[in-house]
């Protein structure tokens, strides 16, 4: 009796246990369409946009009254057409609201200029997203587009990530134009104060750092009058600023200038995505050097490492020459990639000076007190090098300047 009723429950198990795994390994249609459709952006992000700091590629996938509409935006034609067209052979249709930037509903205003001395620039549109870089006051930069309090931007190097709206001053082209044919000062001391009036005692319009950028609009004494881009009339003393095209037509970016730059900021703090003189992180701190040299690089170590010529550091030091950069990290094996964690600039016997926990200098010989225990990687030569290889552009010859 036992015996029959164990063989009439195999019976019926058996089905309704193949049944319940066959529902779940194939899931519903919504999780089977959401499956591939990320499947087939990934692909399409690999292919045409791979690094978030150098191209815009964000699908949004949503259920809108049953049918799949595609959001969000991109600045890649060919990204979003690939995306279409891949969707389209596997029959997954959607409803086309993706963005192609810059946002179309800009009108076309989709140019700004920094604001505040120092603009914070984040990964994404929120303050608890990882801050990405620093931005200076009087830097040209393109709006792409706009969410909430937040624009997404490219800056004049080519970086993408998002700035707050009131860090901009929005322009269309010819109102760039006009500011970049105005006359212009560059703040050249460590630190000042914009006021109302021209006189010590007067309130303070803005802080002021060096390397910020405002148009002159008159003297008053020992003071120059001037507006700030987000159109506010100021003061600042003459002492600690230059006429623009005067600073530009000065800047020789040889290792004697990148060097002694970078030694005027010794024991200055460090900073994670720091890229001013407040504070700075190590490839923030190279760009800031070059910056104020008249030259414009790459944003991060990983991408500086990529600018310039190549040097052999087999035989460590006698390539290097003063002014070379110097990658550290993790060195390329058969089972693992590059890894570039790091940089600083060679001074010569030996000694750098970088960024890590301050502006500091050490030695790269292991007898040393001071030495840096770091992974030499790689080194690269930017000395001359301005606007003859990719990554590397002197500001007079930059678009968004001039």
């Amino acid at each position: 009796m036992n015996q029959i009723f164990l063989n009439r429950m195999k019976r019926l198990l058996i089905p309704a246990i193949a049944a319940l795994m066959m529902i779940q390994s194939c899931g519903s249609p919504a999780d089977s369409f959401k499956e591939q459709f990320d499947s087939i952006s990934n692909e399409i992000k690999e292919q045409y946009a791979p690094d978030r700091r150098d191209k815009c590629y964000e699908p949004i996938l949503k259920d809108v009254d049953g049918q799949k509409v595609l959001y969000g935006s991109t600045t890649e034609q060919e990204a979003k057409d690939a995306l279409l067209a891949a969707l389209s052979e596997k029959g997954l249709n959607v409803l086309d609201s993706m963005i192609v930037l810059p946002d179309p509903a800009f009108e076309g205003k989709t140019w700004g200029v920094i604001s505040h001395s120092v603009a914070n620039v984040r990964y994404e549109a929120n303050y608890s997203s990882e801050m990405a870089t620093q931005l200076l006051m009087g830097t040209p930069i393109q709006l792409l587009e706009k969410r909430s309090y937040w624009y997404r931007i490219v800056t004049p190097e080519g970086y993408h990530a998002w700035v707050t709206v009131g860090s901009v001053q929005r322009m269309d082209e010819q109102e760039l134009n006009t500011w970049k044919a105005s006359d212009r000062l560059i703040i050249t001391t460590y630190y000042t104060l914009f006021r109302e009036r021209a006189d010590l005692t007067s309130p303070v319009v803005s802080d002021g750092v060096w390397g910020n950028i405002v148009e002159k609009v008159g003297e008053q004494g020992s003071y120059f009058k001037v507006k700030i881009p987000n159109g506010k009339i100021a003061f600042i003393p003459k002492k600690d600023a230059v006429p623009f095209n005067n600073w530009i037509a000065s800047r020789n970016a040889t290792a004697e200038n990148i060097i002694a730059t970078g030694k005027a900021f010794m024991g200055f703090p460090y900073l994670w995505a720091g890229t001013s003189i407040k504070a700075m992180d190590c490839s923030g701190f190279v760009k800031t050097i070059l910056f104020l040299n008249g030259v414009i690089t790459r944003r991060d170590a990983s991408q500086q490492a990529k600018v310039g010529d190549d040097v052999n550091i087999e035989e460590f030091p006698g390539n290097l020459q003063p002014g070379d950069l110097l990658f550290f990290g993790r060195k390329a094996t058969e089972e693992r990639s590059e890894r570039i964690t790091h940089v600083g600039i060679y001074l010569g016997e030996g000694r750098f000076i970088h960024a890590a926990t301050n502006v500091h200098t050490n030695s790269l010989m292991p007898d040393a007190e001071d030495f840096y225990d770091g992974t030499l990687v790689r080194a690269r030569r930017i000395i001359n090098k301005a606007d003859e290889v990719p990554g590397l552009v002197s500001i007079a010859k930059h678009p968004w300047y001039f």
